[in-house]
C-alpha cells in the first residue's frame, strides 16, 4: 500500500515543488524556481515564496529567484536533513525576513502504509461538502476543518462526529488539498480524550477516503507525539517533512 501512495506522492511533490520526482530523489539538494502549477497543494493564492521539503534524503527547495544566490550558499555541503535543524532555519527566516516573509513550523507528513480494520466503538454521523458550513468557527474544532472559515483555496469535503447522545465527543475532517489529496485533521474534546477517539476517527476517515479512491495524508508537527501516535495507530506511516514561508503581514493580521 505504501509504495502506491508514495508514487503519487512523488508526483505531487513534484508538481508542488517545480521539479521532477528524479530531483526529489537525489543525492545533492536541489533548488527550484517556485511556480503556480495547475493541480498543486495552494494553501495561499500567491506564488510559494519559499517552501522546502524531504524525504529523508536530499533536501529540495522551490523558492522566488531572489533567494537564489543564498541558497546556493545554504544547501551547499550539507546533509538534506540538518537544513530542517534550528540553526539552519533560523538563517533562512533571517534571510526572507528581508523581503517581509517568515519561516513557519516544520510540518510531519504521513502516508498510508497499511489496511486499518474497525469496528463501530461510538455511534457516528457523516456531512458532506455544504452540510460542514454549520461547524465553521466553532472553537472546538481548530484541526478538524478550516478554521475559523472556509478557505478560499482548499475546501473541506467529509466529516464524521463520534457522538454521546447528542453531544460531539470528537470530529475527523478531510480537506481538498490538490485534486484528489485529502488531508485528515482530528480533535476530540478534552473530557472525551484517552479514550481512542481520535485514532478511531481518522481511521474511519482514512478508510473512506481510500474507498472514494483518494489519497489520504495526515500533518503535524515534530513535538506533537499524541497526534503522531494517532496517524501510526489509523494506519498511516511518516513519508516526508516540509516547511513553508508566509508573509509576516498575514502573522499579524491572524
Amino acid at each position: 500500500m505504501f509504495k502506491e501512495y508514495y508514487e503519487k506522492l512523488l508526483n505531487q511533490l513534484s508538481i508542488d515543488f517545480n521539479c521532477t520526482p528524479d530531483d526529489l530523489l537525489a543525492r545533492e539538494n536541489k533548488i527550484t524556481v517556485s511556480a503556480d502549477n495547475e493541480g498543486r497543494r495552494m494553501y495561499d493564492p500567491e506564488k510559494t515564496f519559499l517552501d522546502m521539503v524531504t524525504l529523508g534524503g536530499n533536501t529540495l527547495v522551490t523558492a522566488d529567484e531572489c533567494l537564489h544566490d543564498f541558497l546556493r550558499g545554504f544547501i551547499k555541503d550539507v546533509e538534506g536533513h540538518r537544513l530542517f535543524e534550528v540553526g539552519k532555519l533560523s538563517e533562512l527566516d533571517q534571510e526572507i525576513r528581508k523581503y517581509g516573509y517568515k519561516m513557519a513550523g516544520s510540518h510531519h507528513m504521513f502516508l498510508p502504509c497499511r489496511k486499518v480494520e474497525v469496528e463501530e466503538r461510538y455511534p457516528v454521523s457523516w456531512f458532506y461538502d455544504d452540510e460542514i458550513n454549520d461547524f465553521y468557527g466553532d472553537v472546538r474544532f481548530p484541526n478538524a476543518i478550516c478554521f475559523p472559515k472556509p478557505s478560499p483555496t482548499i475546501r473541506d469535503r467529509m466529516v464524521v462526529v463520534a457522538l454521546d447522545g447528542e453531544t460531539i465527543m470528537g470530529m475527523a475532517g478531510c480537506s481538498e488539498d490538490a485534486p484528489h489529496w485529502m488531508q485528515v485533521g482530528v480533535d476530540v474534546l478534552p473530557e472525551y480524550r484517552s479514550r481512542g477517539l481520535g485514532s478511531y476517527l481518522v481511521t474511519l476517515m482514512k478508510n473512506r477516503i481510500i474507498e472514494q479512491g483518494d489519497v489520504p495524508f495526515y500533518g503535524t508537527a515534530a513535538a506533537n507525539i499524541h497526534s503522531q501516535q494517532i496517524a501510526l495507530n489509523a494506519g498511516f506511516r511518516p513519508a516526508w517533512v516540509e516547511v513553508e514561508s508566509y508573509k509576516i503581514e498575514e502573522e499579524k493580521m491572524a
